[in-house]
């Protein structure tokens, strides 16, 4: 297997190579931060998707991912939203519905972002419309209660699906439908207050994720995640789930320990980057 020096993202304007290990590089030094201000504040927090795999696989980033993406109890966010602020000002700045009125619900609740980066994502639906900047990025999910009534769940998220449909069409006729967007919010929050008022024992994703199949929502249960372990990742320790294959097995699938044919083993959420700078080149 190649190692991350050996996936090129692209070449610079002086011929250099941009390869997955530079991005592996800020992106650890930006987990690290994450995970001292989430520590001095008692904000529990895991890795999840490809970034819980790295983990668990590589002990570390998988050699061929360009993100990494963490995942919080809704409580816990909020009180991250409160802490976010604290970070070096210098190298950090955040996006999120919350701060950016323009920002897309209809993915990862907030992105944290590094100073004096540039990258373009792939994104088939909208481009980025925070105007504050479009530095690498760490992805935040929050994590929320599930209904634990499989109709009640499938319902909810067609719901969201018709909603994100909407949502999107209004944003790509260059419009903020503001009203509707803070309707899905609500709607969003309401379903997870109402399980976990119901006595649910699962969580994952809120419904603003969209992108599972909703007869097939990302869900464990919370005895699966909590308490979270420190995990050896690169030349540190990070949070993974108490029980990461529970998480593995629904989010990337049974076998998710064999490595993925040699044309899948690729960088794909960047289309451009600029670790120099925050514009393109």
């Amino acid at each position: 297997m190649k190692n991350d020096n050996d996936y090129v993202i692209k070449i610079d304007k002086n011929g250099e190579p941009v390869t997955v290990a530079q991005v592996h590089t800020v992106l650890l030094e930006m987990l690290k931060d994450l995970d001292a201000i989430c520590k001095a504040n008692d904000i529990p927090y895991y890795l999840t998707g490809g970034s819980c795999l790295g983990a668990v696989r590589h002990n570390g980033f998988i050699p061929w991912d360009d993100d990494a993406d963490v995942g919080m109890m809704y409580e816990d966010y909020k009180r991250f939203l409160q802490v976010v602020k604290m970070m070096d000002s210098s190298k950090y700045y955040y996006q999120c519905f919350d701060t950016h009125k323009e920002y897309n619900v209809c993915i990862p609740a907030m992105k944290l972002r590094r100073k004096n980066t540039y990258v373009k994502e792939v994104n088939s639906l909208l481009k980025n419309k925070c105007t504050d900047g479009d530095g690498l990025f760490i992805d935040v999910f929050i994590v929320d209660f599930v209904d634990e009534r499989r109709w009640v769940d499938f319902l909810c998220r067609l719901k969201s699906l018709l909603y994100m449909v909407v949502v999107t069409f209004f944003e790509n006729m260059m419009r903020n439908p503001l009203w509707l967007k803070t309707k899905y919010w609500k709607f969003i929050r309401r379903y997870s207050a109402k399980a976990k008022k119901r006595g649910s024992k699962t969580i994952g994703y809120d419904l603003s994720w969209t992108f599972d199949k909703p007869w097939k929502p990302v869900a464990y249960k919370k005895a699966d995640i909590y308490p979270v372990q420190y995990h050896v990742f690169e030349d540190t320790m990070l949070p993974i789930p108490k029980h990461p294959d529970a998480l593995l097995e629904v989010e990337i699938g049974g076998v998710y320990m064999e490595y993925p044919k040699g044309k899948m083993q690729a960088p794909k959420h960047i289309v451009d980057i600029n670790l120099k700078g925050d514009t393109p080149e």
